[in-house]
Formats: C-alpha cells, structure tokens, sequence
C-alpha cells in the first residue's frame, strides 16, 4: 500500500529523496482513484527499492493541490531528482506508468 503524504511530510519524501517518487492525488469518494489504487500498489512491489510510490489526499491537503495544480483526480505526477518529470490526468494504464518511471530511474 502506498505510503500517505502530508503537506509536512512531502519535501522530504518526494523532493529531496534520490530516487523517482510517482505521487498519486485522490478523494476517498473518487471512483477512477479507487479504481487506480490496485495498479498503485502493483507499481509500489514493482519497482521497491528503485522508486518510490506515495499518495496525497487532496481533501485533506489543498496546499499541495493549489501548489502542483491538481485540476482533476486522480492525477499522478512522476518526481526526478525533485522536478516534476511527468504528469497524469485521469485514470492512467499501467503501460504508460511503467514507461514513465523506468525512463525516470534511467534520468536519475
């Protein structure tokens, strides 16, 4: 299960960590979030030890939302060295998940 992020907690988790983080926005009552939850926790076991997956719940923490510009959930976005690498609007296919973050472990 992915590890749950708090404004307080996320420059040291996602910006200043060594390693690609894909942080995952969601609602408890979003349906498409509910759905993406299983291929959430498939990439977690996937790529442990390489990478990182987090969630944020954008009820609970409107500053990040405001600050990444969360318009719409879920929406992942895939951090590289502490930049924002990639970004996900909607419930995303486990292909295009995999690529990004492959190519973000090649970048770092």
């Amino acid at each position: 299960m992915p590890r749950e992020l708090s404004t307080a907690t996320f420059k040291a988790a996602v910006i200043d960590a060594g390693h690609p983080v894909l942080v995952s926005f969601y609602a408890d009552g979003c349906g498409p979030c509910q759905m993406q939850a299983p291929m959430l926790e498939a990439l977690e076991a996937r790529f442990r030890g390489t990478a990182a997956i987090v969630k944020v719940n954008a009820e609970h923490n409107p500053e990040l939302v405001n600050l990444f510009g969360v318009r719409s959930l879920p929406t992942m976005i895939l951090f590289a060295g502490g930049r924002i690498a990639r970004r996900f609007a909607g419930l995303t296919n486990g292909h295009d998940l995999i690529m990004a973050m492959l190519t973000s472990l090649d970048d770092c």
